[in-house]
C-alpha cells in the first residue's frame, strides 16, 4: 500500500513517515507548505503539490491545516483514493465540503487518532447516557503545548459531542460554555462546559468531568508523545484499502462503533 503525507518536513510528517515504513507500507512521498525551507525525512521523495501526492498515493494522511481540509478532500474525490484527516480546528463548512466529498471517496476523520481518546470517547457516550444533565453538570478541561492555535481543541469538542451525543441531543443545543469571564450569571442547566490551557511543551490533556450534588466523576487521558496519533493514523490509513466511499472515524477503525 502506498502511503503520501501532507506536510511531511513537519513534526509530525515525519513521525508519520516513520511509522509508515514500521508498518510495512510503503511511503509514496509527502508535500511541504510552499516557501518552506524544512527538508522531508532522508530518502522520502518530495513532491511538487498535492495533486501529485494523490496521484503517486493509495492513501493521502493529512494533518497539516484545516484550511487544507477542503481541497485535499477534493482531490481524494477527485483522483479516487483515500484520505486520513487529522487536522484540528475545522469550521462547519469545512467539515461539510469533507462529508460531501466522503460520498465519492473513503475518508477517515477524526478529532484524534489516539486509540485511548476514542475509547475514552466511547465511555464517554455512554456515561453521559447515565448522567442525567439536570443531575450532572458537565465540564472539559483540556492544556495543550502553548504554540496550539485553535481552543478549545479539536479532541475536546470531539468529547462534548459524545456527552451530547449521550444525552440525546447535539453539542449545539445542549449548549457550549467557554471562557467564562467577570459576571456571567449561574450555570446553564444541560450546558457543556469548556475550559482550555496553553504552556509549555504539554502534548494534550483532556478531562471529562461530571458535577453532580454528591459526587464528581473524572474521566481523564493524557499523551505523552505525539507517535500515539501517527501510529494511529496509519492504522487508519491501512484500514482503509479496499473501503467503500464514505466518512469514517477513528472509532470504525477500532471496531468500536
Amino acid at each position: 500500500m502506498r502511503i503520501g503525507i501532507a506536510g511531511i518536513a513537519g513534526r509530525m510528517g515525519r513521525l508519520l513517515a516513520e511509522e509508515v515504513t514500521a508498518a510495512g507500507a510503503t511511503l509514496a512521498g509527502g508535500t511541504v507548505r510552499p516557501g518552506s525551507d524544512k527538508a522531508p525525512p532522508p530518502g522520502a521523495a518530495l513532491l511538487p503539490d498535492a495533486a501529485a501526492l494523490f496521484a503517486a498515493s493509495d492513501v493521502v494522511i493529512d494533518f497539516t491545516h484545516a484550511e487544507e481540509a477542503a481541497p485535499h478532500a477534493a482531490l481524494a474525490t477527485a483522483a479516487g483514493k483515500g484520505l486520513v484527516l487529522g487536522s484540528s480546528g475545522l469550521n462547519a463548512a469545512q467539515e461539510r465540503a469533507v462529508a460531501e466529498a466522503a460520498q465519492r471517496a473513503p475518508i477517515v476523520y477524526a478529532a484524534n487518532f489516539s486509540p485511548g481518546v476514542n475509547l475514552v470517547l466511547a465511555l464517554a457516550e455512554r456515561m453521559a447516557a447515565a448522567l442525567p444533565a439536570a443531575q450532572y453538570d458537565a465540564e472539559i478541561v483540556e492544556m495543550h503545548h502553548r504554540q496550539k492555535v485553535d481552543a478549545p481543541s479539536g479532541t475536546a469538542i470531539a468529547m462534548g459531542r459524545a456527552v451530547a451525543a449521550g444525552r440525546g441531543t447535539t453539542l449545539e443545543e445542549a449548549g457550549k460554555e467557554s471562557g467564562r469571564d467577570g459576571h456571567t450569571g449561574p450555570r446553564a442547566t444541560g450546558a457543556i462546559g469548556f475550559a482550555a490551557l496553553r504552556g509549555g511543551q504539554v502534548v494534550g490533556e483532556h478531562t471529562l468531568l461530571f458535577a453532580g450534588a454528591t459526587e464528581h466523576i473524572a474521566l481523564t487521558h493524557r499523551s505523552f508523545d505525539r507517535r500515539a496519533y501517527a501510529t494511529g493514523a496509519v492504522r487508519a490509513a491501512l484500514w482503509l484499502q479496499g473501503r467503500l466511499p464514505g466518512l469514517y472515524g477513528m472509532q470504525d477503525v477500532l471496531g468500536i462503533r
